[in-house]
């Protein structure tokens, strides 16, 4: 069990989105902060956290690192998943409280097609972040335009093969960490798989380096053709970041 040491603010809850074969805990204002066994730590804050290990080092924000037996000197925000010894399969979340097929959780409106076997869980706020999304995304140098977002998180679970349908549209930025199995996220210059000219391979704890997106007009993201590929049964996690709508000027 992961605690915080006694004499920190250190708060943690578990994430609605855990099931009984895997943990998910978020953690905030971590200092000192204990991490027993092998945990996956995930990073959505800004900030990079310190690992209390010589020489120092660090995971740094919008990515994951597997860690075990170790503490974390500080962090703000910390997504912490541990897998048991069962692997999540399909029988199990099916009819796990909230989870679903995309297609069901979409509705008639959503348009997805219901004979791809992807499923959702449900999605937990994670909290609030501040940053410069251009900066983020490298199109400029400094911060210099902040903005508050709102951070929000879920689990994915495609079984072995699946495509899980080419798409390019999103309002938020977002980054996925590999949870089980081995898959990939893959970029493509059309919605034709043969137009393929990215694959980013995924195992378990590594996140996506870098977001898909680019800025578009108007607090909008341009994100490529890209969809996600489960090489084997796959569970992965989903971290959006939605930007807070800005107060209109009087």
């Amino acid at each position: 069990m992961n605690t915080p040491a006694a004499t920190t603010t250190t708060t943690e809850r578990e994430l609605s989105f855990g099931t009984p074969q895997l943990r998910a805990t978020l953690v905030r204002d971590a200092e000192d902060y204990l991490i027993e066994g092998r945990t996956m730590v995930v990073n959505p804050s800004m900030t990079a956290v310190t690992v209390a290990e010589t020489p120092r080092k660090t995971i740094p924000a919008l990515t994951s690192t597997v860690l075990a037996d170790t503490r974390i000197e500080r962090a703000d925000t910390l997504i912490l998943l541990r897998p048991g010894r069962e692997e999540v399969g399909e029988a199990s979340l099916v009819d796990a409280p909230g989870w679903g097929h995309l297609a069901d959780l979409l509705g008639d409106q959503g348009g997805f097609p219901r004979d791809t076997p992807l499923y959702r869980s449900p999605q937990d706020e994670i909290g609030t972040v501040v940053f410069d999304a251009a900066h983020l995304l490298g199109e400029r140098e400094t911060a210099v335009s902040l903005r508050e977002f709102t951070v929000r998180a879920n689990l994915w679970f495609a079984p072995a093969g699946t495509d899980c349908v080419i798409h390019n549209e999103h309002d938020f930025i977002e980054v996925h960490t590999q949870v089980q199995g081995l898959g990939r996220m893959q970029r493509f210059r059309d919605r034709d798989h043969a137009s393929l000219y990215q694959d980013v391979l995924m195992s378990p704890g590594y996140t996506t380096p870098d977001p898909f997106c680019a800025i578009g007009p108007q607090c909008t993201y341009h994100y490529p053709y890209h969809q996600y590929h489960a090489d084997t049964d796959c569970v992965w996690l989903a971290v959006e970041y939605h930007p807070v709508p800005r107060a209109p000027r009087t």
